[in-house]
């Protein structure tokens, strides 16, 4: 095991301290098991972190196991497989997958670490096709509290409590992901000026178009008041921009969103067919670390009117700059699955994030979701951005109860963090 480096505690969140008493800069299972041994011996907390994207908040003290130089990525084209190690970045998947005509079910930016991504239920850019990233996860390797690496198939109970659950019952070293037959698409975005699209309207206009469109379109509605400053292109800066986002695999996508064309006048179009390697560009995420707080709300239906205050809430007018998004749900995220991925029922989920201190976050974002709530089922664990301190929500009772029995079998001691209380 090599000595670690600022680079192991560092993450693309910047908001965060990261301050452990201990680093395993890994490279290896038997690193992992090493690390993993020595925490317990010592009874230091483990923290585990590839990339920090999603990171829950801050790391005072205990163990950080850094996986990120464990990125080896090999492709079976015949079985339509990828193993990705722990370190793992989509970018990464998509690159080698490509070749092959074969796509994993990665998110919309290819920095996020593929692994974690999975074991939080992983809602990608063809959702609605073919359901969560943890739903097509074939095996799993785990490094336990006791020590011991174990291989996990469908058959195991942890195959169930991982895939949902998170790290909190081991520190996953490689998993197996099935790939889908995807070799280009039709997406982007189509952007509207909230000045010209009032984005209330357009919202209603999103969700009623929402209905007519089928599972091989998935979709997501955004609304981002950006600031007036030289680093953003120029049709953005200072500007309250509305905007749809598109990916589907079928042949008529410009007929399926020229409905969306009707809100209004267009401020930008990149609206096209490309190969799957582009699909980072639909969202065009930020790739600069940056500090953030964010959370999210399942939804059993999109009431519009409220959606529509909390739009005027979260607009120019609230103080700082808060990011909405609404992502489309259904289709095959909705069939079940042997994995502990919650709300399937969900029909909408509700994405706000802003920067700031967390306490400020907090008041901003708080009173937004409470408007919402009366269709509220839970939180999402791959969206709760400095809000992991906070566990209730993001299962349901049931669920909930499962991982707590799992948690007690297999780390009694609580190595891998808070648990989920029962």
């Amino acid at each position: 095991m090599n000595t670690s480096t600022d680079d192991d505690v560092s993450s693309f969140q910047t908001g965060f301290a990261l301050c452990p008493d201990l680093v395993f800069p890994v490279r290896s299972v038997d690193d992992v098991v090493t690390a993993v041994r020595h925490a317990a011996g010592a009874r230091l907390p483990v923290t585990v972190l590839a990339t920090g994207h999603g990171l829950p908040g801050a790391v005072e003290g205990g163990a950080l196991i850094s996986t990120r130089r464990m990125d080896r990525v090999t492709i079976d084209p015949a079985a339509r497989t990828a193993r990705v190690q722990a370190g793992v970045r989509w970018g990464q998947v998509v690159e080698a997958a490509e070749p092959y005509g074969l796509a994993p079910l990665n998110g919309s930016a290819p920095g996020v670490g593929a692994v974690s991504y999975t074991l939080g239920g992983g809602l990608g850019i063809l959702a609605k096709e073919f359901g969560y990233a943890a739903d097509h996860v074939r095996s799993l390797d785990v490094v336990t509290a006791d020590g011991q690496l174990r291989h996990v198939t469908e058959e195991s109970e942890l195959y169930w409590g991982l895939l949902g659950g998170g790290h909190r019952l081991g520190v996953v070293t490689e998993l197996e992901i099935g790939l889908v037959p995807v070799r280009t698409l039709y997406g982007g975005s189509l952007a509207f000026d909230g000045r010209e699209v009032d984005p209330a309207d357009a919202l209603r206009a999103y969700k009623e178009w929402t209905g007519t469109v089928p599972s091989t379109l998935t979709s997501s509605f955004a609304a981002v008041p950006y600031p007036d400053i030289p680093a953003l292109p120029p049709h953005l800066r200072g500007r309250y921009v509305v905007s749809v986002r598109v990916a589907h695999t079928g042949a008529d996508g410009g007929r399926l969103v020229a409905p969306l064309r009707e809100m209004g006048p267009v401020l930008a179009d990149s609206l096209r067919e490309m190969p799957y390697a582009e699909s980072h560009t639909i969202h065009s995420d930020p790739d600069v670390p940056h500090s953030y707080y964010g959370d999210s709300a399942m939804l059993g239906e999109l009431d519009v009117e409220r959606a529509a205050e909390l739009l005027a809430r979260t607009g120019p007018g609230a103080g700082a700059m808060v990011v909405v998004q609404i992502n489309h749900l259904g289709g095959a995220l909705a069939r079940p699955a042997p994995n502990s991925v919650p709300y399937r029922e969900g029909r909408f989920l509700l994405r706000l994030l802003t920067g700031g201190g967390r306490q400020q976050a907090r008041e901003l974002l708080d009173p937004a979701f409470r408007l919402l709530s009366a269709t509220t089922l839970g939180r999402t664990v791959n969206f709760a951005f400095g809000a992991g301190d906070r566990t209730e929500g993001l299962y349901d009772a049931e669920t909930r109860k499962r991982l707590a029995e799992l948690e007690s079998r297999y780390d009694p001691a609580s190595l891998f963090g808070r648990r989920v209380s029962a």
